[in-house]
C-alpha cells in the first residue's frame, strides 16, 4: 500500500509500504476513506520533534474494517469506525476512568513499529478498547465524513480545553489560538453554554469561521496589546475560563493575563520551546486553575457524536483544503506557510 513517510525535516514522501497484517486477535485493518494533517504533525516537519528516517506518520483517520481479527466483538468487516489519535485496550484502570491517552498498552499513530493514518490502511490494536462505530450512510455523505473525522483528535482536543478551562453555561470564554483546535474550542465552549467568546487571531478567514463557531468578538493583537485589549472588553477583568490552544510561552502568558481572578486555563496546545509561559506566584495569587494536557477524545466521542450526526455542531468548515494522498507533501507545505487551515486527505 501507499503511506506518508518523513525522512527528515521537510522531507515528507508518499512511499510503498508493506500492507498491514493483524498481528493480535485484538486487531483489525481498516481502509482509511479520509484522514487529515494535523498542527502537530508540523513540529516533526520542521525538526522541531524527533523522527526516525522513514517513520510514518498521520494520527487522525476513519474509513472501513477489511478484516477483523478472531478476538474482535465489536466491529464486523464492512463497519464504518473512526479510530481516536491514540489507541487504548479499553479495559484498564485508566480506561475505565477515561483517561485512555494513559492507557499502559496505548499507543499513538505512526509512532516507531505502527501505521500511520496518512495512508491507504491501518492495523489497529485493540479495535473494541479504541474504534467507534459510525452509521454506515454517512460514507456516502463528503460533508458529514468530514465532520466526523474531526472527531479523531481536534473537535475532542477542543472539548477537552473547554471542559480543562469549566465553561459552564453563562460563562465568559477567551481562546488562544486561531488554528483548528482553537477554533473547535470555541465550538465546545458554545456547545457548553457560554454566553461570551473571545476568539483571539488575525487570520481573518480563520476569525470568520470562529464567528460562525459562535465568537462573540475577535481580537487581532498579541502579546501585552491582547492582554490590554480582552480586558477592555470585559470592564478590566479577565474571563472565567480561557483556552490555550497554541502550546508556546508567549500565548501561555497572553492565557495567564487574560484569565479573570478565580479562572481557569484550560491547555491543550503541544507545548514546544525551552519555556513554558507560566507564573506560579501570579497563579497563586490571582487563584487561576490550570487543567488538560493530551485529550483522551476517545472518551468524549460517545458524547460528541450525536451532535455531529444530528447537525447541531459541524466542525467540517476548519478543513479548507482537501488532496489526494500523493499530495501529502504539497499539503504539509500549505499548513507550515498557513496557505492551508487544515489538510483533507482523500486516499
Amino acid at each position: 500500500m501507499r503511506a506518508t513517510v518523513i525522512h527528515a525535516p521537510h522531507d515528507i514522501r508518499v512511499q510503498e509500504v508493506p500492507d498491514p497484517a493483524i498481528q493480535q486477535p485484538t486487531d483489525v485493518v481498516l481502509r482509511v476513506l479520509r484522514a487529515c494533517i494535523c498542527g502537530s504533525d508540523l513540529w516533526a516537519y520542521r525538526g522541531e520533534s524527533a523522527r526516525k528516517p522513514g517513520q510514518r506518520i498521520g494520527h487522525e483517520f476513519l474509513g472501513i474494517v477489511e478484516e477483523a481479527g478472531s478476538g474482535v466483538n465489536g466491529f464486523a468487516v464492512g463497519d464504518l469506525v473512526v479510530a481516536p489519535f491514540v489507541w487504548s485496550d479499553g479495559t484498564c484502570a485508566y480506561c475505565a476512568e477515561g483517561l485512555t491517552t494513559s492507557c499502559p498498552q496505548g499507543g499513538f499513530w505512526g509512532s516507531v513499529g505502527s501505521d500511520g493514518g496518512q495512508g491507504e490502511a491501518v492495523r489497529v490494536p485493540f479495535a473494541d478498547g479504541t474504534l467507534v462505530k459510525l452509521p454506515a450512510a454517512a460514507a456516502s455523505d463528503d460533508r458529514l465524513l468530514t465532520a466526523l473525522l474531526a472527531l479523531s483528535d481536534v473537535l475532542g482536543t477542543g472539548h477537552h480545553a473547554a471542559v480543562g478551562a469549566g465553561v459552564k453555561p453563562g460563562a465568559t470564554v477567551a481562546v488562544v489560538g486561531d488554528g483548528a483546535v482553537g477554533l473547535c474550542g470555541v465550538m465546545a465552549a458554545k456547545r457548553l453554554g457560554a454566553e461570551r467568546i473571545i476568539a483571539l487571531g488575525r487570520h481573518t478567514a480563520r476569525t470568520d469561521i470562529a464567528r460562525t463557531f459562535g465568537a462573540t468578538d475577535v481580537v487581532a493583537e498579541r502579546g501585552d496589546a491582547a492582554v490590554a485589549a480582552v480586558r477592555e472588553l470585559l470592564g478590566g477583568e479577565g474571563a472565567h475560563a480561557v483556552i490555550e490552544a497554541v502550546g508556546t510561552e508567549q500565548s501561555m502568558r497572553t492565557a495567564v493575563g487574560i484569565t479573570r481572578d478565580g479562572g481557569s486555563i484550560g491547555y491543550v496546545g503541544v507545548p514546544h520551546g525551552s519555556g513554558t509561559g507560566l507564573d506560579l506566584g501570579v497563579m497563586f495569587d490571582r487563584n487561576i486553575a490550570l487543567r488538560g494536557g493530551v485529550a483522551p477524545v476517545r472518551s468524549y466521542i460517545p458524547e460528541l457524536l450525536p451532535d455531529v450526526l444530528s447537525g447541531a455542531i459541524d466542525p467540517s468548515p476548519v478543513f479548507d483544503l482537501a488532496i489526494g494522498l500523493d499530495d501529502v507533501p504539497a499539503g504539509y507545505k500549505a499548513m507550515d506557510e498557513r496557505t492551508a487551515l487544515k489538510v483533507l486527505i482523500k486516499p
